[in-house]
């Protein structure tokens, strides 16, 4: 199932699916949903990203450090790292790097 939505509440992440029903929900603990797309959502956890499948499986996770999530689209997210613009796959795989 496709996912249509990622909401939050103070306790959870709750992931609608493309029927407009709960597919599933996890603690939210200290994470921010930071990006969406139909087949995956990404999470900033202060520490890492770590990207989800609409199970709320965890698919792969990344450092942090300094990288910011600006936006996420099809099937890759890129974030902000210095002065560079980086597209990563669900897999936290770089796909491209280019300078903003």
């Amino acid at each position: 199932m496709a996912i249509s939505d990622v909401k939050t509440d103070s306790s959870w992440i709750i992931v609608i699916g493309d029927s407009g029903k709960e597919i599933k929900r996890m603690g939210r603990n200290r994470r921010d949903v930071v990006g969406i797309t139909g087949s995956f959502f990404v999470v900033d956890d202060g520490t890492w990203i770590i990207t989800f499948d609409e199970n709320c499986r965890e698919i792969k996770r990344m450092a942090k450090n300094k990288k910011v999530v600006r936006t996420a689209a099809g099937s890759s997210f890129t974030v902000k790292d210095g002065p560079w613009l980086i597209t990563f796959d669900k897999n936290c795989k770089e796909q491209s790097r280019r300078s903003e």
